[in-house]
């Protein structure tokens, strides 16, 4: 198999080195170039087209938002997975409304951060441990915007695969959980996001916890329905 391209992002040269020597301990990934800002970063994207670019939210010229919107715009193949020691509790949400499929925290192992690279490269999301439960909350006191959203009735296995997305699980823990093979669950993936109009997990997990799931406000708990 080819190497995942990928392209670094951070405004301090140092945390750049670093990562470059975490990446050259792993055979399934291939540096292919970096950036400073998200001018540059953008201007490299699409140059460069990476699978995948592992870029800080905090950028001296552009908020994580605007550059990763831009370089989907300009490389719609690319993934972008967020790298920070930026904690606030919203960013997990606003990034995935931005099309990003992964957000982590700089304290990740150089294990755990060559695995999230891999699992965003294969097509899903990951959200730090230790963001997690916030993300999730914050998805169900989401409020809609804009025009009231049509509800979509999905048959009963899809709800149950929409409802293992919304709680972040990847396509292989989804089919484990539900005795199902990798390539159903990704067909049925498509077929939801086809159905729903989404075009990532973020989505995904925001229109089941609005539209789907029952939710116990004061155990902060949801069923799935049957």
């Amino acid at each position: 198999m080819k190497p995942i391209r990928l392209l670094l992002v951070d405004d301090h040269e140092v945390v750049r080195l670093g990562l470059q020597s975490v990446f050259r301990q792993s055979k399934t990934i291939c540096v292919v170039g970096e950036a400073c800002d998200a001018t540059d970063a953008i201007k490299q994207a699409a140059c460069l087209k990476p699978d995948v670019v592992v870029m800080e939210y905090r950028l001296s010229d552009a908020s994580g938002d605007e550059a990763c919107r831009r370089i989907l715009a300009a490389c719609p193949g690319t993934r972008v997975l967020f790298l920070t020691s930026f904690q606030d509790k919203t960013l997990p949400l606003s990034v995935a409304h931005a099309g990003a499929s992964g957000f982590l925290l700089k304290q990740i192992s150089s294990k755990q951060l060559i695995r999230a690279v891999e699992t965003v490269a294969a097509g899903e999301s990951v959200v730090d441990p230790a963001m997690t439960d916030v993300f999730l909350q914050l998805i169900r006191r989401s409020p809609d915007s804009g025009t009231r959203q049509s509800v979509t009735v999905l048959p009963s296995q899809q709800q149950r695969v929409l409802a293992l997305l919304a709680d972040g699980k990847t396509n292989r823990e989804i089919a484990a959980i539900l005795t199902l093979s990798e390539k159903t669950v990704i067909n049925y993936v498509r077929i939801i996001f086809q159905k729903l109009g989404l075009t990532h997990r973020g989505q995904a997990a925001a229109y089941f916890f609005r539209h789907v799931a029952h939710i116990d406000s004061s155990k902060q708990s949801y069923s799935i329905p049957r």
